[in-house]
């Protein structure tokens, strides 16, 4: 049980440290398309690299992010069902759709991106854009990323749902609102 428990805190503290990163990049993200677009537009001066690079900014913010979402409890989800329903309720839903359907899915996401990530590596491929960024396989890691960030917290809330399944609700508070266990 404890391994358990150091393994949550390990990685909802990796989540939370790569989530205010990334929110660093997505701030960076907007101040490149704002500059961008005064540079445009006040000034009729266009960079290709810098169109890129905002681009390239929010598309990892948000893949590399999503793990930070589930954790903050930010996914979509069924509300009318689950919300209304029991901490041990949610618990079984949580552990079921993280081993079940999350996991999973990732695997398959991973098993499909990797020859073009592979691919992307191996070629050094770049923007396609005449000026644009170079290391678009750094982008397209990004897929990667998704998976390892999003399966690891997946692994993780589910490790939260079988402790609270196991008597231990202090360690799913987003399980059990007041009132609730």
């Amino acid at each position: 049980m404890p391994l358990l428990v150091f393994f949550v805190r390990a990685i909802d503290a990796l989540s939370d440290a790569l989530g205010r990163l990334l929110a660093l990049g997505l701030i960076a993200a907007a101040f490149v398309c704002f500059v961008n677009v005064v540079l445009r537009y006040g000034f009729g001066v266009a960079y290709v690299w810098m169109q890129d690079l905002y681009v390239w900014l929010n598309a990892a913010g948000f893949t590399l992010g999503a793990g930070f979402a589930l954790k903050a409890d930010a996914h979509v989800r069924v509300d009318l069902c689950y919300r209304p329903a029991s901490a041990r309720a949610k618990a079984l839903v949580e552990l079921v759709g993280a081993f079940l359907f999350l996991v999973p899915m990732l695997g398959v996401i991973a098993f499909w991106a990797w020859p073009a990530v592979r691919l992307s590596w191996l070629f050094n491929e770049a923007s396609q854009n005449v000026g644009g960024l170079p290391a678009l396989y750094l982008l397209k890691s990004c897929v990667l990323g998704l998976c390892l960030g999003l399966g690891l917290q997946g692994l993780a809330q589910g490790a939260k749902a079988a402790l609270l399944l196991a008597g231990c609700p202090a360690h799913a508070p987003h399980l059990t609102g007041p009132g609730q266990a």
